[in-house]
């Protein structure tokens, strides 16, 4: 298999940092003009393809990325319950209580707000403290999580122009290279 150019190197290395690989080619040295083909063909490349896996095995390794640990934290999201976080006062209403909250209960919450004002004037005021809590997209994690188990399988379906066969072409790069030129 031959080695990677320069460029090649260059364009894998600024692919793994955002996954943007028309912005990649461009801070690789491609010409923004071509950026977004020049991208797309370095991803069929089978060396470039190889490299980014490999970079990105690399990176999970290190932070210690695995499968199971995205399916725990997806199912920490997808499986959490508001029963979790809020308690029945005397009164039947609710109130939240956050004193026995678990790791694993945290991790599902994605925002909680404090605000303390003053309700009412005068004598009559009373300082109140609202305390709201959001939890992360329940519904958007249990599907994440059937997709990477695999009880669920996306599947798209491609034609061509009015429901039609898809047209392909076949050009030899003579051909392509004097069309750019032509255009």
């Amino acid at each position: 298999m031959p080695a990677l150019t320069d460029k090649q190197k260059r364009f894998v290395a600024e692919y793994l940092v955002d996954l943007n690989a028309t912005q990649a080619a461009i801070r690789a040295g491609y010409s923004a003009k071509t950026a977004e083909q020049q991208a797309s063909r370095l991803l069929r490349n089978v060396q470039v393809r190889a490299a980014v896996e490999q970079g990105q095995q690399k990176t999970a390794a290190k932070l210690e990325v695995t499968k199971e640990r995205i399916v725990e934290e997806l199912a920490k999201i997808g499986f959490s319950n508001m029963l979790d976080y809020m308690r029945a006062g005397h009164d039947g209403d609710p109130y939240l209580d956050f004193s026995e909250l678990t790791r694993d209960q945290a991790a599902a919450l994605s925002e909680v707000t404090v605000e303390d004002f003053k309700d009412g004037r005068g004598e009559d005021a009373r300082d109140v403290r609202r305390v709201k809590f959001k939890l992360h997209d329940k519904k958007g994690a249990l599907v994440d999580l059937a997709k990477m188990l695999g009880f669920m399988v996306e599947k798209h379906e491609v034609t061509g122009k009015d429901g039609g066969p898809i047209q392909t072409e076949t050009r030899t790069w003579r051909e392509v290279l004097r069309q750019e030129k032509k255009g």
